[in-house]
């Protein structure tokens, strides 16, 4: 099988040294070229062709993110790791939005370096186990925030009555719950299908439980 070949870019020689000497005991790397900056990395690239460079998030002049972005963009087949000293999140979904492949801080040890490169190789995603909780937490956010839009446009009385109508009330029901007129709840019933774009009663129901609305009343 052929060695991976890899670009090692920090603008620390000692961490390039160091990082070069750790993969060249390992069988199925090559190290075929170093950069100290985002340019050089982008022109390694360019003239070597490797399967994976291992980026410095933290480098003078263009950041590492940019190069990231700039490498994915212009060589699909290559891959790039983000190596960073400190677990930021602006520079982790900074990183992820980019097309980093993986993302490891510098503390990592050799062996999870090795297999972060042979996931990272064979195409998967990584993520630092250090990271991976915070990333799930924005993933949730992100949900949420999404699922609260769902109903922005409605007020908190046609969040009550939509609720009710998911629960499979008549508007009979929903009046007398609410302490409203039949009409007025009609009223309500016709202003939430079109606020949501929907055409009946039960597709507002499915677009209710869909996006949780329970948890986004005031009660």
């Amino acid at each position: 099988m052929a060695k991976k070949r890899i670009i090692l870019v920090d603008d620390h020689e000692v961490v390039r040294v160091g990082l070069k000497t750790l993969l060249e005991r390992h069988p199925d790397y090559e190290v075929v070229g170093e950069a100290a900056s985002a340019r050089e990395a982008i022109e390694k690239t360019a003239s070597l062709e490797p399967d994976v460079v291992v980026m410095d998030i933290r480098l003078p002049g263009v950041s590492g993110i940019d190069a990231c972005e700039e490498i994915v963009k212009r060589f699909p087949d290559t891959r790039v790791l983000m190596l960073t000293s400190y677990a930021e999140d602006e520079m982790l979904f900074s990183a992820i939005r980019a097309g980093a492949s993986g993302y490891v801080l510098k503390q990592i040890g050799s062996e999870d370096l090795v297999k972060a490169l042979e996931a990272v190789g064979s195409g998967e995603g990584l993520l630092d186990p250090a990271v991976t909780q915070r990333v799930f937490q924005e993933v949730r956010r992100a949900v949420r925030e999404e699922e609260a839009s769902a109903f922005a446009t409605l007020s908190q009385q046609e969040k009550h009555v939509l609720q009710l109508v998911s629960e499979g009330k008549t508007n009979r029901e929903i009046a007398k719950a609410l302490f409203l007129g039949e009409g007025t709840v009609r009223n309500y019933v016709s202003s939430i299908l079109s606020k949501l774009g929907v055409n009946n009663r039960a597709e507002a129901a499915a677009y209710a439980v869909e996006h949780s609305l329970k948890e986004y009343i005031d009660m």
